[in-house]
């Protein structure tokens, strides 16, 4: 595992594009504060600019690095949640502008993968993790099921099999700081 975090962690300090397993499903990944990195997935992926992506966190220091405010029952629903849950925070900072979705929130999920958070906490910034299709197309629920176009579109891909066998994407809860609570995705 050591080889595979020092070759991802070589490539995203380059502003590549890596290829990796999360807690989750295969993600397409890039340093959340490189705005070139990020349109690189956006160009790979033929998503709208406008569509955003979520950003993994290796802990709750870091969480609180890159959003301005974090309301208390942010750590709670953490703390609790049963499967992997994506947050969406109002006002982030210093994570690149075009990672920012238009109503300035970020949706970020703190990572219990082991391979993800051994990653993080070496690169000490989030990254971009983003479902490992082209966009509108249905999420592979497996490596094998990962297009061509996708495989040779990034610059690392991390040869690790996934922790889990989860293979589905995380909840989605939206949190305002007004304290009001939205699941987007169950």
């Amino acid at each position: 595992m050591k080889d595979e975090i020092n070759n991802a962690l070589t490539t995203l300090k380059k502003g590549g594009l890596i290829l990796y397993p999360t807690d989750t499903v295969w993600g397409i990944g890039c340093d959340a504060t490189n705005a070139d990195a990020i349109d690189k997935i956006f160009a790979l992926k033929k998503r709208a600019e406008s569509k955003s992506m979520i950003c993994l966190v290796s802990d709750f220091k870091m969480l609180n690095q890159y959003i301005e405010e974090i309301p208390e029952v942010a750590y709670d629903i953490l703390k609790y949640a049963a499967k992997p849950t994506t947050i969406i925070y109002d006002n982030p900072i210093r994570v690149a502008e075009n990672l920012i979705a238009e109503d300035d929130t970020l949706a970020i999920r703190v990572t219990k993968d082991k391979f993800c958070n051994q990653l993080l906490r070496k690169f000490k910034k989030p990254i971009v993790s983003t479902s490992a299709n082209i966009s509108g197309k249905p999420t592979p629920q497996s490596f094998q099921q990962i297009s061509p176009e996708i495989l040779k579109g990034v610059d690392y891909v991390v040869n690790l099999q996934p922790s889990k066998k989860s293979a589905k994407p995380s909840t989605i809860i939206k949190l305002g700081l007004d304290g009001k609570v939205q699941i987007i995705r169950k």
